[in-house]
């Protein structure tokens, strides 16, 4: 089973080791959008089976490395040794001898120099996020639907995503452009309406939750770096393109 962590926000993690066992899964969080938030006051990575990140730029996430990246918890059950293995092509003993199937999946040392410098300011990025996140809330809410905590739990807001009220935001692009902007759904279908993941079983019904979202969302600029001003001039456009 693998939770995605979503939009800077740890999903639900219920599912408790018993469950886990019972059913006989294995749970591996994609926490790319996640890390740095917590559950019920524990961090992400702390609390399933295993962890991944990617660390990636072009990723909704403030900790990039210029390039690509990744990381594993080592929360996870796998040994150090095997996760080096698996890094590099099943490496043994030595970098020719090849005791398993794998890939590589180094990054090159500036790119790791930079991911130490961020982490230096990690928790402060990590404050500041909250803290524009505040700001817009108050300012956005009149429009849309705002994203909420969910109890217990606290956000690294990757992204901030809110829904239109009663509003298509993809199927009216001319009051948006009139107001010098172009919304763009990031998610313009659910994934199990694609043809890869069509082998798989839906539910019954089909998905009408994420399939009406996938239209109504839109998500405003969010850095750590974003002061009032600035974040005004992004949400009144938008606030007077929802209202119109």
């Amino acid at each position: 089973m693998i939770p995605v962590d979503l939009f800077g926000q740890s999903a639900d993690q219920r599912c408790d080791r018993r469950d886990r066992a019972a059913e006989g899964l294995f749970v591996l969080d994609d926490r790319r959008a996640g890390f740095g938030a917590s559950y019920k006051g524990r961090r992400l990575g702390y609390v399933r089976s295993g962890d991944r990140d990617q660390l990636l730029p072009a990723k909704p996430f403030f900790l990039g490395c210029f390039g690509d990246g990744g990381a594993i918890s080592p929360t996870t059950t796998r040994s150090p040794t095997t996760l080096r293995s698996i890094r590099v092509h099943g490496q043994g003993s030595d970098k020719y001898d090849n005791v398993g199937l794998a890939s590589t999946a180094g990054s090159i040392p500036c790119r790791r120099r930079l991911l130490i410098e961020n982490l230096k300011i990690f928790e402060d990025e990590i404050a500041a996020r909250n803290a524009v996140r505040s700001t817009m809330q108050g300012a956005s809410a009149m429009s849309v639907t705002v994203p909420r905590l969910a109890a217990g739990c606290t956000s690294v807001w990757a992204q901030y995503t809110s829904a239109a009220q009663g509003s298509t935001v993809t199927a009216s692009p001319p009051r948006f452009k009139r107001r010098g902007f172009r919304p763009r759904s990031t998610t313009p279908s659910p994934c199990t309406s694609r043809p890869p993941t069509g082998i798989f079983r839906s539910p019954d019904g089909g998905l009408p939750a994420c399939e009406r979202l996938s239209d109504d969302v839109i998500s405003l600029p969010m850095h750590a770096y974003l002061d009032e001003p600035t974040q005004e001039r992004v949400i009144k456009p938008v606030r007077d393109a929802l209202q119109a």
